[in-house]
């Protein structure tokens, strides 16, 4: 991600200056025309109807009539819920307009980067990281020392029986992650993906639910799906004969089934009962962000008691050197400091995206969006630069002879033209053909802004009016940084 950009850069150099681009290093990939965010009254600009066009004009400019049309709309959600072996859970990291480094919007990871594919029930892709394996090489382990105590007989085969057990665990796991697929689908909310991975499970949900009663119901049916598995497992129990292989197979699978659901009913985010309490307190309180408040901390304060009370009870309940599994304290102890900053680290994400969707609003394109000068193509770059700086613009846009757009001029590029050769060096060179997409629409906000940003990754877009008169244009600079800034309000 770019640092932010030095005060006094909120003009194409200005008049106290040198032309713009030259103090700024090449080696940033793109040139910041200007960082500091002026709203749409700023002072010095035109107004028509109260609103300020961003396309600047003086007496040697060509009068733009553009009559650019529509905005693809849709992308990905990057504030995506999701789910950890229990209920949809905020996820960060997702996505946001932090930048991929090239100067284009960030994109949402896709499926493709999940893992290992193993198919897409409901039409929802399902992947197993590669973290899965090595849980499953340590459930092998340890359930195989299980089998050897109990059925010493087995021999060296218990480890195959145990990989079995690992397996069908995680298909256990599995079907309680398709049960928030299929209820979040039931709502019509898209789910991007399933992934297994260490700590369980993970279902990407992309929007949050509208109501407090369906985010009850998406997060309560995970654990309803693991305890009936547990009942089902329990069922068969009594169908083969205990002491045998199917026998200890089906109650370590309704034991792991019955903990997974009792603990992912614990009240806390980002677990499917802090989800449930967080709609609860929605309900009573008429705002979803006093949920997430509450359950947020509720979930750190459960981080607590994980850390301290897991080991405590672990060994009073006699599981050590002796008991189940043979875990000693050490052991005990890391997994419950392992559990503790999952649980913690969850429940601060799911503020901390609570607190930013509350701010996205904020991300209009009309506020965002820099004043721009039209320039014919075959316009020479220092003057369209002096141009610009005497309009106090900050943007280039090509245009053909009736005033259409074609292209926009990029920043990057500006960066690369030294100074001396910039009277002969054309601006459309410079520039970026319009494609579908990077015609934005001036009042778009918030989540829908960014849904169309993902949707088209550019570093410029052409902001334009309803009627197709251009506004400006939008660069993915001026709104990364102001996502940033976003996040950084407390």
């Amino acid at each position: 991600m770019k640092s932010p950009a030095r005060e006094g850069d909120s003009e194409l150099g200005g008049t106290a200056g040198p032309d713009f681009p030259r103090d700024l290093p090449a080696a940033e990939g793109r040139l910041l025309m200007g960082q500091t965010l002026r709203p749409a009254t700023d002072s010095g600009a035109h107004t028509i109807d109260g609103r300020r066009p961003r396309t600047a004009r003086s007496h040697d400019m060509i009068d733009v009539a553009a009559h650019a049309r529509g905005a693809r709309h849709g992308g990905e959600d990057p504030l995506a819920d999701t789910d950890n072996g229990g209920g949809p859970r905020e996820r960060v990291g997702s996505p946001s307009p932090a930048g991929d480094g090239d100067g284009r919007p960030p994109r949402p990871p896709r499926g493709s980067g999940g893992g290992i594919l193993m198919g897409r029930p409901f039409g929802v892709p399902v992947y197993v990281a590669p973290s899965w394996f090595l849980v499953a090489a340590l459930i092998t382990w340890v359930f195989g020392g299980q089998l050897d105590r109990v059925l010493p007989e087995l021999g060296n085969i218990r480890y195959l029986i145990a990989l079995f057990f690992a397996v069908a665990f995680y298909a256990s796991v599995l079907v309680h992650e398709l049960a928030h697929t299929v209820a979040a689908l039931r709502f019509d909310l898209p789910v991007r993906r399933i992934q297994l991975q260490f700590f369980g499970g993970v279902s990407e949900i992309e929007k949050e639910s509208e109501t407090p009663g369906r985010e009850f119901v998406l997060a309560f049916v995970g654990p309803l799906l693991s305890l009936v598995l547990a009942g089902v497992f329990y069922g068969g129990m009594q169908l083969v004969e205990p002491g045998t292989v199917p026998g200890v197979l089906l109650a370590g699978l309704m034991i792991s089934n019955l903990i997974v659901a009792v603990f992912n009913l614990l009240p806390g985010l980002p677990l499917d009962g802090g989800r449930m309490l967080r709609a609860v307190v929605w309900k009573l309180s008429g705002r979803a962000m006093t949920g997430t408040v509450a359950a947020a901390w509720t979930g750190r304060a459960l981080a607590i008691a994980v850390l301290i009370g897991f080991p405590l009870a672990t060994h009073a309940g006699g599981f050590t050197d002796d008991g189940v599994g043979g875990m000693d304290t050490l052991t005990d102890a890391l997994l419950a400091a392992i559990l503790a900053a999952i649980i913690w680290t969850g429940a601060g994400n799911s503020l901390r995206m609570a607190r930013l969707r509350e701010r996205l609003p904020e991300l209009r394109a009309r506020t965002l969006t820099r004043r721009a000068v039209p320039v014919e193509s075959e316009t020479p770059l220092s003057e369209a630069l002096r141009r610009a700086n005497e309009a106090g613009a900050r943007a280039l846009v090509v245009v053909d002879g009736q005033g259409d757009p074609l292209s926009l001029v990029r920043e990057s590029a500006i960066v690369g033209v030294p100074e001396h050769r910039r009277p002969w060096v054309a601006v459309s060179t410079l520039a970026q053909d319009l494609k579908d997409g990077m015609r934005v629409p001036a009042e778009l906000a918030g989540e829908e802004l960014l849904d169309h940003l993902r949707a088209a990754p550019a570093t410029e877009y052409l902001v334009v009016e309803e009627s197709g008169e251009i506004y400006g244009v939008l660069s993915t600079g001026d709104v990364e940084k102001a996502f940033v800034e976003a996040m950084a309000k407390r």
